[in-house]
C-alpha cells in the first residue's frame, strides 16, 4: 500500500492545529476498517478538552489540519495584539459571528486579531457574556499555540500575551 504524500507531512508526536479545536498532538497514526474501507487516520488528543479526534490522513489538509505556526507568524500575531482594536459598527450578532469564523479558521493571525478586539482593559466597560466567551475561546488558542511553538507552558505563555495586551493598553 503506497503512503500518500500527505500523510508524512505529520507524524506521531507532533503537535498540530486543527482549526475548529485548537492545538493538538498526534498520537498515533493507525489503519481502521469503515464500511468495508481501511482509512488510514491520525489520532490526535487534546489533552486540555480531554478529547481525541480520528482524522483520515487523507482528509487533513481538506479539513485544514496543520503543523504549529512558525515562530515568525507567531512574532507577526504578537505585534498584532498591540495593534489599536478595530471594532466595527456592525451589530453584535453580525461581528459575533465574524469573530466565530476567525477563531475557527485556525489562522494564528486571525485569532489574534480577535483577542485585539475584544480585550479590556480593566477602565474599560465591562464584557457581555457573549463577548467573554469569545475573547476567551481565542485567547485560549492563541496562548496554547504560543505555548507550544515556544516550548513553554500554558501559564508562561499566558504572561507573555497577557504583558503584550497591558503594554498596549498603556
Amino acid at each position: 500500500m503506497s503512503k500518500s504524500r500527505k500523510s508524512q507531512e505529520f507524524s506521531p508526536n507532533d503537535y498540530v492545529v486543527y482549526p475548529a479545536h485548537g492545538v493538538g498532538q498526534i498520537v498515533s497514526i493507525e489503519e481502521q476498517e469503515i464500511a468495508g474501507l481501511k482509512l488510514e487516520l491520525f489520532v490526535i488528543s487534546f489533552e486540555k478538552d480531554k478529547m481525541t479526534l480520528r482524522v483520515p490522513t487523507a482528509k487533513a489538509a481538506d479539513v485544514g489540519m496543520r503543523s504549529l505556526s512558525s515562530p515568525d507568524i507567531v512574532s507577526k500575531a504578537m505585534e498584532t495584539l498591540k495593534g489599536k482594536a478595530k471594532v466595527k459598527r456592525a451589530m453584535w450578532s453580525r461581528r459575533a459571528q465574524e469573530y466565530e469564523q476567525k477563531i475557527n479558521s485556525g489562522d494564528l493571525i486571525s485569532i489574534a486579531e480577535v483577542v485585539r478586539d475584544l480585550h479590556r482593559a480593566d477602565d474599560q466597560r465591562e464584557q457581555s457574556y457573549s463577548e467573554r466567551q469569545l475573547y476567551e475561546a481565542a485567547l485560549e488558542r492563541l496562548t496554547r499555540e504560543l505555548a507550544a511553538v515556544k516550548g513553554m507552558d500554558e501559564a508562561g505563555a499566558q504572561k507573555h500575551v497577557d504583558a503584550v495586551l497591558t503594554a498596549r493598553a498603556a
